[in-house]
């Protein structure tokens, strides 16, 4: 005789906290789409703890993507996997693999340096070098042996104006940087990050430490950037995730809960979890 359980269905998220790994939910569009970076069974651990579990993504071509989720889901840990910032902290093993336009991220023999040079990254508190403004866009072609003066000139001028603000600081280019506003800095930042023409720009929550005014110009930069650049960034706002992103990741304790265009992630979401949280009813 067959019995039927009355007990309660889990929900995704109650099986994640409960130990369990329930498949992410993927939608079609996303596997459409040609991807920069790839993320490939990618787990890692702190020690014996593990923080990310089965991690796959495909970062789109030309696109923005997001990732959302709780506070200590995995979003700035799976971003810093990207350029290997992980390897820093002594404990951290992974298991899986990256790509980055075919190529291995963790295989053997990887040059670290060189591959962070195909990246650029944009940290939640920007960080400009303490000399010109100048001197700050044109580091990374300086540290590779660029000395053509009218070309760093025109490349200082690309990217400012990529960044949308060469008319603010175009008559001050040697003066320090650190004498610009909190959003002007890190609009500097990822004027410094796009000089070098990076395959894909990594970005941790860039907008977590500025004002409202200052956060709108960034929002405005990261849709310009979309075509040239593939955007891969990290915030807890869902509003700038929905205003600013193609695609969107919602993470849940190291788990890719769904993962689809943020449109559809936003308005009709495969998952009743994934509603309640871009909705605001947890998190």
């Amino acid at each position: 005789m067959m019995t039927v359980s009355n007990a309660p269905q889990l929900s995704r998220l109650e099986e994640i906290a409960a130990g369990g790994h329930p498949p992410s939910e993927v939608h079609p569009a996303v596997l459409e789409q040609e991807a920069v970076l790839e993320i490939k069974d990618f787990n890692l651990f702190y020690g014996e703890a593990q923080a990310l579990w089965n991690n796959n993504m495909i970062i789109p071509r030309g696109q923005i993507t997001a990732m959302v989720g709780p506070s200590g889901c995995g979003k700035s840990t799976l971003l810093r996997s990207v350029n290997r910032l992980n390897d820093l902290i002594d404990s951290v093993r992974i298991e899986g693999d990256m790509t980055l336009n075919g190529d291995s991220i963790y295989g053997p023999g990887v040059d670290v340096i060189e591959l962070r040079k195909r990246m650029g990254m944009v940290f939640q508190k920007s960080n400009p070098f303490p000399m010109s403004i100048f001197e700050n866009v044109v580091y990374a072609l300086r540290i590779d042996g660029v000395r053509n003066k009218a070309l760093l000139e025109e490349i200082c001028e690309r990217s400012l104006r990529g960044a949308a603000l060469w008319d603010e600081v175009k008559d001050r280019l040697h003066q320090s940087a650190l004498g610009l506003s909190g959003g002007q800095q890190q609009r500097l930042c990822i004027a410094r990050a796009i000089a070098a023409e990076p395959e894909v720009l990594l970005m941790d929550e860039p907008c977590s430490a500025l004002d409202p005014i200052a956060t709108g110009k960034i929002e405005d930069l990261i849709q310009g950037l979309k075509g040239e650049y593939t955007v891969l960034i990290v915030t807890h706002n869902m509003q700038q995730a929905a205003r600013t992103s193609d695609f969107t990741s919602f993470m849940y304790l190291g788990h890719i809960v769904e993962y689809g265009p943020t449109e559809d992630i936003f308005t009709k979401p495969r998952l009743q979890e994934t509603a309640d949280y871009v909705t605001g009813r947890f998190g």
